[in-house]
């Protein structure tokens, strides 16, 4: 085809429907909403279509029929009632003083005051807010949509900064509080972002709200299925596939590998990352597309404060209350999950309980090479190089070379960021592993104060053992006495056995033997 355009990057609906960008139909979802009920809150990870979505009511609520020509909710609305619509983003913006909020929302509600006009005494932000809202009404005679996109952005931003949070928490509890008040004007209201920010802190007073984040009925209304790809891309997928000089399976394959396997709840079929898909039929080419537009350094700040075991991550275990728990200092689980860095894999219905992994590949090897810079020494432009270099070293079969090499990336460690030295160099050796397994296979497993780990190329492989003030020869021999090498006794490729020992004097590998 060739002349189909994406949306990448454009979220508003008038424009994709004006300007003939390819749509993925969400209307009936939509209208679906709008039938059953009044206040939503949907929680999704950072570019997955919340902001296209707040757009799409938009525009429904505006009654601009001729948008949705061809779309689902063209034949289910009989109606189409044009009522005022309040939508307040707080995507833009930078949040790092107290005013700084104060300023968005005070150039919103000025807006809104020029169409609406201004009430006496209406001397806060939520009076003001309040105000239009009444005044809306009255004036039209229908009752107000109230839209607001990424509702937390503020809260975010400030994480790790306690007094800035509670500013912002300050003003926009009674701000979002006049959803509650102001009721009899209101006819809907929708607000999205990435986390659930204390349904307690923010939202105290709003038990109106109904969460749909992991309501199957509305799973996928951001993102994109498996059926809306075969759907809306399938001359796509062929022209990826000659493309990339690979089969139309093998494509639809990667694809699944790369960008599926999100679930927001138990037993639902997978979405798709929609950002990163089109990024790759636009491009024609796959790439980590998510993670090249920012990174959130606030993930890294809270495992990083919780002393987290990065190894846990890829097979934690916990419930719904965790899952939909308000984003709390101790916990840093829900606002990984709620990010989108970690996914529902498995659900065990007699306890209750969620397995919870990376959804797919681009987020895995994004994420833990995102985390390399934040635990070793190496920073964004270098750590891929050296990376390649370790891999390398393992392919070649130099075990001396890349451990001189694994010394380097413990090397200058700032001793206060450092508690609990053992679980420092767990997460680095994870890290390492993690990412040198991307091209080789490693298997890596901790327990009390050791690691045990087996990386297999095609020519090597290496049984390793990993004590923590012990020495390289007693690892070495707990090699040969639980018989770690014993599955691969009769593999045809060598086989190295390795002994190593860290020292919390040197805060460093203090000795290894290759064997």
């Amino acid at each position: 085809m060739g002349n189909r355009i994406y949306p990448i990057g454009i979220q508003n609906f008038e424009k994709i429907r004006k300007e003939g960008y390819v749509y993925v139909d969400k209307t009936a979802l939509m209208y679906k909403l709008v039938k059953s009920g009044s206040y939503y809150f949907l929680s999704r990870p950072r570019r997955f279509g919340k902001s296209l979505l707040i757009s799409t009511f938009e525009a429904y609520f505006e009654a601009k029929r001729d948008l949705f020509e061809g779309l689902a909710v063209e034949t289910l609305e009989k109606d189409w009632v044009k009522r005022p619509v309040l939508h307040l983003d707080l995507n833009i913006g930078k949040y790092d003083t107290p005013d700084s909020l104060d300023k968005i929302l005070d150039s919103n509600l000025s807006k809104w005051e020029e169409l609406y006009g201004t009430g006496v005494a209406e001397s806060t932000l939520a009076l003001r807010f309040a105000g239009v809202v009444g005044r809306a009404y009255e004036q039209s005679g229908e009752r107000v949509a109230i839209l607001i996109d990424e509702y937390d952005k503020p809260l975010l931003q400030a994480i790790g900064n306690e007094e800035l949070q509670r500013e912002f928490r300050n003003t926009l509890k009674p701000f979002y509080g006049v959803l509650k008040t102001m009721d009899g004007c209101i006819k809907f209201a929708l607000l999205t972002g990435v986390t659930k920010f204390g349904k307690v802190s923010v939202f105290s007073d709003l038990n109106n709200l109904n969460d749909i984040s992991m309501d199957e009925p509305f799973i996928s209304i951001c993102g994109i299925t498996e059926k809306e790809i075969h759907l809306n891309f399938e001359e796509d997928l062929h022209e990826l596939a000659a493309a990339q000089k690979m089969t139309y399976q093998e494509v639809c394959n990667e694809l699944k590998e790369c960008y599926d396997g999100y679930h927001f709840t138990e037993n639902t079929d997978g979405i798709y990352n929609p950002f990163s898909l089109l990024n790759t039929f636009f491009k024609m080419k796959f790439g980590n597309y998510w993670f090249e537009t920012g990174t959130p350094t606030y993930l890294v700040e809270l495992l990083k404060r919780n002393h987290y075991d990065l190894e846990r991550m890829a097979h934690e275990e916990t419930n719904a209350d965790v899952l939909n728990c308000i984003y709390g200092d101790d916990e840093p689980i829900p606002v990984i999950f709620q990010s989108g860095y970690l996914t529902i894999k498995g659900y065990d219905k007699e306890f209750g309980l969620y397995r919870l992994g990376f959804p797919n590949r681009e987020v895995e090897e994004g994420f833990i090479r995102f985390l390399m810079p934040f635990y070793t020494r190496f920073n964004q432009l270098e750590a891929p190089f050296e990376i390649q270099r370790f891999v390398r070293e393992i392919r070649a079969g130099q075990p001396n070379a890349f451990f001189k090499r694994l010394q380097s990336f413990f090397a200058d460690t700032p001793y206060e960021l450092v508690k609990d030295l053992e679980l420092h160099y767990q997460n680095v050796l994870f890290i390492v592993f993690k990412l040198v397994g991307f091209y080789t296979q490693a298997e890596y497993h901790t327990s009390e104060g050791r690691v045990d780990l087996v990386v297999k190329t095609t020519d090597y492989i290496y049984v390793m053992e990993f004590k923590l003030e012990g020495t390289a020869e007693e690892a070495l021999q707990q090699i040969k006495e639980k018989q770690y090498a014993l599955p691969f006794e009769a593999d045809p490729r060598k086989l190295f056995k390795i002994g190593v020992n860290f020292s919390n004097k040197t805060r460093n590998i203090e000795k290894w033997i290759v064997e």
